[in-house]
């Protein structure tokens, strides 16, 4: 079976995320830096931010150096390479406000000069679900050979549309295997403060998908301390303990023997329609 799923993206698999829209608790771009963080990588492509980016939605930042001088730094999306073959390639920045058609071919474009094999695209929505059950990661996948070699299920989802659906079409269509992995956030937390549970859970499922071990560092401990302090805000609430508490009936009822996977795959489409938590609204 690891043989199947090793042949199934190959040896050299990119994973993007992009900030925004995509990224409840900023789970998602967090998986991709703790990739960076485990395997040093060089950049190898980028776009020109003049194209892509308003700066009245994303404005660039100022700092001062090293040096004292004042330093702007303008929004980005980046494709890096490893310098570990183990490592991955990863993509990742803010998600862009216009031509989203040339954006996502130039980084195709990109990985098929760098011979990508697989490309897993990631991202994190809020969800009706509980924080002290296992964050659930939908896995999706267009290509027939990766559904049947990953067990993974094809997409049914019909409506609106983030970066990550145009580039995971765009990479389809160029002939690059593709897997689309989102995380269930809970949407009482997603928009107050990033969620390290969410993203161990996308870098663990990325590690049995691909077949590699990958660097957790403190992930781990930094995600129990993350459940340990919104239980502790939830100690003093009790309207959001009674809440808290129907959501882990829920997701146990989800957890059953006889339940399947469809009510995941319901809330993730309802997310992406704008019906679920938040109403469509992108996570800070």
């Amino acid at each position: 079976m690891e043989e199947s799923r090793q042949q199934a993206l190959g040896p050299r698999i990119a994973v993007a995320a992009f900030d925004g829209w995509n990224d409840a608790g900023e789970a998602a771009s967090a998986a991709v830096q703790a990739l960076r963080d485990a395997y040093p990588s060089t950049p190898v492509a980028a776009v020109d931010p003049e194209l892509y980016f308003d700066y009245q939605y994303t404005r660039p930042s100022v700092r001062t150096d090293g040096e004292g001088r004042r330093v702007i730094d303008w929004p980005e999306a980046t494709l890096h390479r490893p310098a570990d073959p183990r490592g991955f390639w990863t993509l990742s920045g803010v998600e862009p406000a216009r031509a989203w058609k040339g954006f996502v071919s130039e980084f195709v474009d990109a990985l098929l000069a760098e011979d990508v094999t697989g490309f897993v695209t990631i991202g994190a929505m809020m969800s009706d679900v509980p924080h002290t059950r296992p964050i659930a990661v939908h896995t999706t996948s267009d290509d027939e050979l990766l559904r049947n070699q990953l067990e993974v299920d094809r997409s049914r989802y019909e409506g609106p549309t983030g970066i990550l659906g145009v580039l995971t079409q765009a990479a389809e269509d160029a002939g690059i295997p593709t897997l689309s992995m989102w995380a269930s956030v809970p949407h009482y937390v997603a928009g107050a403060t990033p969620s390290p549970k969410a993203t161990l859970a996308l870098l663990e499922k990325l590690s049995d998908i691909a077949v590699r071990e990958i660097d957790l560092g403190s992930l781990p401990t930094e995600a129990a301390t993350w459940e340990a302090t919104v239980d502790a805000a939830a100690a003093d609430d009790d309207e959001m303990r009674d809440y808290i508490r129907q959501l882990e009936e829920t997701r146990d009822t989800w957890d059953s023997p006889e339940a399947s996977g469809d009510a995941i795959a319901q809330a993730f489409e309802r997310y992406l329609r704008g019906d679920g938590p938040g109403k469509g609204r992108p996570p800070r």
